[in-house]
């Protein structure tokens, strides 16, 4: 029997939302992807190029640390990880979670929470951040509302 983790990073609370309906449809852990140092406001302003998410998203070797960690990531054959979508893709804290980890053998979905924005650019630079060590399949945007209905219709056609 195939052990899930849903990992997510959420900076408004959107995300958490559809991480938690995803969990729950999946039956599987939950973890939160948690800044070391919280982001402000103003860290978030990407109308400032000095702010935080600018200043990390331009660089993409940038590693913002995490606040905590997966306990035995070894047990999880299946990881789910979730983000906003920032500048096109995933934000820097999420490299920062997936370099944390023995991915070896792994199969990572990622989803993103976005009104508009696909989840292409952020899956292929998943895909870059992990190369050789696991297996990124298809990604999924899914809105604000992302309804169980919804989330169990993408797992289903996942097949896992």
């Amino acid at each position: 029997m195939r052990k899930v983790l849903v990992a997510f990073f959420s900076a408004s609370g959107v995300t958490a939302k559809v991480a938690e309906e995803l969990a729950k449809v999946e039956k599987a852990d939950l973890f939160e992807i948690k800044a070391a140092k919280p982001y402000s406001k103003e860290d978030l302003d990407y109308t400032v190029k000095t702010a935080r998410c600018n200043v990390e998203m331009a660089d993409e070797a940038c590693r913002p640390e995490i606040d905590g960690m997966v306990e035995d990531m070894a047990k999880y054959d299946t990881i789910f990880v979730g983000y906003p979508v920032w500048w096109g893709r995933e934000p820097s804290i999420i490299d920062t979670f997936l370099d944390s980890y023995d991915l070896s053998g792994k199969k990572i979905v990622p989803f993103c929470t976005s009104a508009a924005s696909p989840v292409d650019q952020g899956v292929a630079h998943i895909k870059k951040v992990v190369a050789g060590k696991a297996e990124v399949l298809k990604g999924k945007r899914l809105g604000a509302n992302g309804t169980e209905e919804e989330v169990k219709i993408w797992t289903e056609l996942l097949g896992l």
